[in-house]
């Protein structure tokens, strides 16, 4: 149907065009503040907390960050969320939470329960077709609008929970997706809903031959193993023997540059790759333009932003967040420093610490990069190593030995009487340990001031532990972590470290 095609590139050419002026980002901002207030203006949260008083001032986002609390999970769960949960209604926002996405636990070892409200699905949906519209920034041929779309995510089989429904954020949106969109959506609803990820891998696989995709989406280490299982079943040298017409990667949920390598031996040929930035809390940002890998703030979509320099003046040196810090407005961040980001939603999310950290490099479009975690960071003696540095390093020993480094986590241990770094990195291809350690620790001490002065002092070496790429995925399956939105974590800490070296034990690979 090519005349489809044209008619979908020549719908998005012009929709696109109606672009934001980036000096209204901040505009934006400020109405989405009080567009939330309104709306959860009576709910239990709201009154609490003074949303009407809020309104009525002249300036309501310095009242709004004086009357609510910064939160976290542990806190905003504890002092409200669990009312939703038992089916309590009006308690963050208005009405009754029906779906509930279990978040991939990154920073502690269970999984948490993130409200998802229709106003969010709707924010999720609308935020998902402005990527659609920004894709004729990237030229696509006209056909590849007609093409499959295969969305690799959770299953849609959601568990009923009283009166709520929980999963994968992911399932949650595939179980939500339009009518119109769903004759380009793949695997398609009978596979979708399968929650057996070997299962569902197997079935994708087998019916791969069908589908004309031209755009895969999710985590890229579940999408790698779907290629995989897809060439190996039809026995083929590369993915394009069997979807000749794969043009892009929208791809979210970890950086993909450690990835990069061992992703383009399935290729066989250049395909393009767009970041995206869907946590379960919303839709954050985009890639919407192809000569950059930052991606752009969504300043219209359900949520509200505020900012805290991720320094050691306001956390601490376990992540957490120290008393009486400030939040920044949109209008008050820059492009050299590093922030905490702090969401209020249309899901109840009110001040919300989601964990991340990210970096804004420009302040005219607001496009930014993910550079890691609150909790996911070394910082023993002062190096303040962070998830972006290691994927640098990464990027960096894939690119000089020629390997593909899939997974790796790195954890600080101590050594003699001061410290070291553990790193355990997957690869089935020859790797020597000795040379890692030498490319990571170089790599790390050309980016990092930090890292380099500690390592004449307080860092007395690096370690490195090949292993397996399989070992990592066991581990996840272990903890039911397979598929959908869950990520290996980059940092090892506590109780989930001491896991870790225990299932290494068990299996012989760690004295």
């Amino acid at each position: 149907m090519p005349l489809l095609g044209k008619v979908l590139k020549q719908f998005v050419e012009a929709r696109n065009e109606l672009k934001i002026r980036p000096y209204q980002a901040a505009r934006n901002q400020n109405n989405m503040l009080r567009k939330l207030l309104r709306k959860a203006e009576f709910t239990e949260f709201g009154r609490e907390h003074g949303f009407t008083a809020i309104l009525q001032s002249k300036k309501p986002e310095q009242l709004f960050s004086r009357n609510v609390p910064l939160s976290d999970y542990v806190s905003i769960y504890k002092n409200w969320w669990h009312r939703s949960v038992q089916g309590e209604r009006d308690v963050c926002w208005p009405g009754q939470v029906k779906y509930f996405a279990l978040s991939s636990g990154t920073s502690d070892s269970s999984s948490k329960r993130i409200p998802i409200t229709k106003d969010m699905i709707h924010a999720i949906r609308n935020s998902s077709l402005k990527q659609i519209l920004a894709m004729s920034n990237f030229n696509f041929d006209e056909t590849s609008y007609e093409k499959g779309i295969m969305m690799l995510g959770g299953s849609t089989n959601l568990k009923r929970k009283g009166s709520y429904y929980e999963g994968d954020l992911s399932g949650i949106s595939a179980r939500n997706i339009p009518t119109w969109f769903q004759a380009f959506y793949k695997p398609g609803k009978k596979i979708a809903q399968l929650s057996d990820w070997e299962r569902k891998l197997d079935e994708i696989a087998a019916h791969a031959h069908q589908w004309d995709i031209a755009h895969i989406c999710g985590i890229p280490a579940w999408n790698q193993l779907m290629l995989e299982r897809i060439i190996a079943h039809h026995r083929v040298k590369h993915i394009h023997e069997v979807w000749p017409n794969l043009t892009s990667f929208v791809h979210g949920g970890v950086a993909f540059e450690p990835y990069r390598k061992s992703f383009e031996k399935l290729l066989g040929k250049p395909i393009t790759y767009i970041d995206t930035y869907l946590a379960s809390e919303g839709f954050i940002a985009y890639q919407n333009r192809p000569d950059t890998h930052a991606m752009r703030l969504l300043t219209r979509s359900g949520i509200y932003f505020e900012f805290i320099p991720f320094d050691d003046a306001h956390f601490d040196e376990e992540g957490n967040i120290r008393n009486g810090v400030t939040a920044l407005t949109l209008q008050e961040v820059n492009t050299h420093t590093d922030y905490a980001l702090v969401l209020s939603t249309c899901a109840g999310a009110w001040r919300y610490l989601i964990g991340d950290t990210i970096r804004f490099v420009n302040t005219d479009e607001y496009e930014l990069v993910i550079t890691g975690r609150t909790k996911h960071f070394l910082s023993l003696c002062g190096e303040h190593l962070s998830v972006d540095n290691m994927n640098h390093a990464i990027a960096h020993v894939n690119d000089t030995l020629n390997v593909g480094i899939r997974e790796y986590t790195v954890c600080g241990v101590p050594h003699q009487t001061l410290f070291a770094h553990h790193w355990f990195v997957g690869c089935d291809e020859e790797a020597h340990a000795s040379q890692l350690k030498e490319l990571i620790d170089s790599k790390l001490k050309a980016i990092n001031d930090d890292y380099a002065t500690e390592r004449i002092s307080a860092l007395k070496d690096i370690m490195v532990t090949v292993l397996p790429v399989s070992v990592f995925y066991d581990w996840q399956a272990k903890h039911q972590k397979l598929g959908g939105q869950n990520k290996f974590p980059r940092v090892m800490k506590g109780e989930r470290l001491q896991d870790w070296l225990s299932f290494l034990k068990e299996k012989q690979l760690l004295d």
